[in-house]
């Protein structure tokens, strides 16, 4: 494995946070060396600063793609802490229901993933919708979005595949072959549940153009990458980006404390979400 420096390490972690946000200290050099010495060395590169300069170098940008691949952490599960995703069915998702009720045109409702990764989590949202409403989806009109800023994440969450291991971690029996299709060795999620959702390609640090508001917004541990300024930037767009009566859901051990005033904790059962104030 390729070796680097602690000069590398400043200088190529810098440039990881200028293009991704994610914040590595001086203790990630072993990380460095493991996500990244595979490309460095597929591309000749005799060191990091090399990989660094190729990278900058690449008006294609495939290279900053690919280490980003390689870096972010794409550590996910169906339901994941579970306890969210008790909040969406019986606290958040019933109380906008009734609260957008009324009228001839369908309820429109908006949920954004906001780091969804390889997309289990967005797709756990879907099954919930799907379960609590049962025979009165077509009443609704959902969208829901997913964005990371891995393309190779993006892509898997998108064909909706997964293997043996990753449905294994989350997801019962019962909902399994209610939602999901033998295929191979792997699985992949019915056309129905696929439908629903929208995954693209999006790095939280850059403007949240174009995007509009939303009812709901998971943005759950992702932010422990960031550095505590680019925090509250981030969590100052959200606010931005929710609707007056939405929901933001965060990881169950993160805080908002001292990062983001506009925004007030609230409780139900065993979790934390956030309203604006």
């Amino acid at each position: 494995m390729l070796k680097i420096t602690a000069g590398e390490i400043k200088t190529v972690s810098q440039y990881i946070k200028d293009i991704s946000g994610i914040y590595l200290d001086a203790s990630k050099g072993y990380l460095l060396e493991t996500r990244l010495s595979p490309l460095a060395e597929a591309l000749d590169c005799k060191n990091y600063s090399e990989l660094q300069h190729k990278a900058s170098r690449d008006a294609s940008k495939k290279i900053e793609r690919q280490i980003i691949d390689a870096i972010s952490t794409n550590e996910t599960l169906f339901f994941r802490d579970k306890g969210p995703f008790e909040l969406l069915q019986y606290k958040l998702l019933p109380e906008l229901i009734d609260a957008r009720s009324g009228g001839a045109l369908k309820r429109q409702l908006r949920v954004w993933s906001a780091a969804s990764s390889t997309g289990q989590e967005l797709y756990s949202v879907a099954i919930v919708i799907r379960e609590l409403l049962q025979g009165n989806l077509g009443k609704y009109n959902f969208h829901l979005l997913g964005t990371d800023i891995s393309d190779n994440a993006v892509q898997q969450a998108s064909y909706g595949k997964y293997n043996k291991f990753e449905i294994e971690r989350g997801l019962d029996q019962a909902v399994l072959r209610k939602y999901f299709t033998a295929f191979g060795d792997s699985w992949k999620v019915r056309d129905e549940l696929r439908a629903m959702v929208k995954f693209q390609k999006f790095n939280l640090m850059q403007p949240f153009t174009g995007l509009g508001k939303f009812d709901i917004i998971l943005c759950r541990n992702v932010a422990i990458y960031f550095t505590m300024d680019d925090r509250k930037k981030l969590f100052a767009k959200l606010a931005d980006s929710l609707a007056d009566d939405g929901f933001l859901v965060i990881g169950s051990t993160e805080s908002l404390t001292g990062i983001c005033s506009r925004f007030e904790p609230k409780r139900h059962l065993r979790s934390i979400f956030y309203q604006k104030k």
